[in-house]
């Protein structure tokens, strides 16, 4: 037998190794979040995702049955919602990365995960108030979003002293993902203010700007160093192919839906400036068909026989994607007078682009930080294509006309996996490796 067949036969007993349960011995204790820092970041990410989508999901039941569910609403959930899905769980899921992969990146000393405990649990705590208050007083939902708001800035302070501390030549990535902290921290101080003043208005521009200027600068980063290195060393005859003017090009694609945000909340009928609808339909036409020739040369054809990698792949297709699906969106409402394919450019980004990529980078980390096979097991492969399903119904849901079931659908399914894979992860979080070893 060859290397290669050993190989192949050793990586299916890991793979059908990866979902048996943990050890009885193994009890969940909740100092042992405290062993990594990326235990205690994805552990609070998981609650405050659960949360949110459970709360979703009940209110768009209630609103299928005519509010016979008596959800109380002291802040418009449209806004809660919204808010909560780009500020809530996606920075904790990034500190888990980066004070995890940072200061490797950087060569510093990392932070503890004691010292990182304040900042995220004032960010997880913040957010469950938030949603709290959402129904109840909002007076609690502002106080949720201000302790959030002391958590985010503390927290980017921490990483940014790391990569003032570097003395690596090259900290682009780690600058541009500081950068789009910034911009997170600036845009949620904006959030809190509007509300303080009463200005609901500005709200969802500012959480759409950060999602584009923020988190999707921060997703194209890490996708950007990370995805051609995982495929290089996974796929024989694949280049970790990677050039700077690529992580460019990705920057000044979310700068320009950044602008786009804004342009919308100053004209927001695209027949009210047209030769800026058709500016944009070209460019988001363009630099959609640049991020799927992208994945192509990352070698996603070349990977469809891993599923770990190729979850990768697929996610980050989203934001192709997304791009074309926008352009044709605002095509239709060009030609049409109405927006024809609603929000479901939005969710095209979050649910596909986003989602995707979270649960794909989560599970590579916390399986390869848990002692566990850098596999997907069956469970996290099968929540995957179901999410790729979830994402195609809130696209259909999203169309002028379709029923409201559909998106309660949409919500139901978003509910169920994430509260599947979420629960499945935390229940790691809070044992110790499997191998013995620290971490």
């Amino acid at each position: 037998m060859s290397n290669s067949d050993t190989h192949v036969e050793r990586q299916a007993a890991v793979g059908a190794r990866a979902d048996l349960p943990d050890r009885v011995t193994d009890r969940w204790r909740p100092t042992t979040l405290l062993a990594a820092p990326h235990r205690l970041g994805f552990f609070c990410a998981v609650v405050v995702l659960i949360a949110a989508s459970l709360w979703w999901l009940l209110e768009q039941l209630d609103r299928y049955l005519g509010g016979s569910l008596g959800l109380g609403v002291a802040v418009s959930p449209t806004l809660t919602h919204g808010t909560v899905m780009v500020f809530g769980f996606m920075p904790l899921f990034f500190s888990g990365f980066l004070f995890t992969a940072g200061p490797k990146w950087l060569d510093v000393p990392p932070w503890t995960p004691r010292q990182l405990l304040p900042p995220l649990a004032l960010q997880a705590a913040g957010w469950l108030l938030w949603l709290l208050g959402g129904m109840w007083a909002q007076a609690v939902a502002v106080l949720g979003v201000l302790l959030a708001l002391v958590g985010l800035a503390w927290m980017y302070l921490l990483y940014w002293s790391l990569v003032r501390a570097s003395t690596r030549p090259d900290q682009r990535h780690a600058r541009t993902i500081g950068t789009g902290g910034i911009v997170g921290v600036l845009c949620l101080a904006g959030v809190a203010v509007s509300l303080l003043a009463g200005q609901y208005g500005w709200v969802l521009t500012l959480v759409r700007t950060a999602l584009w200027g923020f988190i999707v600068v921060t997703f194209v980063s890490v996708a950007h160093r990370m995805i051609p290195f995982f495929t290089h060393g996974k796929v024989p005859g694949v280049e970790a192919w990677r050039p700077y003017w690529i992580l460019g090009l990705m920057v000044a694609i979310a700068a320009f839906e950044v602008l786009a945000v804004w342009v919308d909340a100053l004209a927001p009928a695209a027949d009210s400036w047209p030769a800026w609808t058709w500016l944009r339909i070209v460019v988001e036409s363009a630099a959609g068909l640049a991020m799927l020739w992208l994945v192509l040369v990352w070698g996603l054809m070349r990977s469809l026989r891993i599923p770990l990698l190729v979850m990768l792949h697929i996610g980050f297709t989203w934001l192709g994607l997304t791009l074309l699906y926008s352009a044709l969106s605002q095509l239709l409402w060009l030609l049409n007078g109405t927006p024809i394919l609603g929000l479901g450019a939005l969710h095209a980004l979050s649910m596909g682009f986003l989602g995707s990529l979270i649960l794909a980078m989560v599970t590579r980390v916390t399986a390869g930080h848990s002692g566990r096979p850098l596999v997907a097991g069956r469970l996290a492969w099968g929540l995957f294509l179901l999410l790729q399903v979830t994402v195609i119904v809130r696209l259909l849901a999203a169309v002028r006309g379709v029923p409201l079931a559909w998106t309660l659908a949409a919500a139901l399914l978003w509910a169920a996996i994430v509260t599947v894979w979420g629960l499945r992860f935390a229940s790691w979080y809070g044992r110790p490796r499997v191998d013995g070893k620290p971490g």
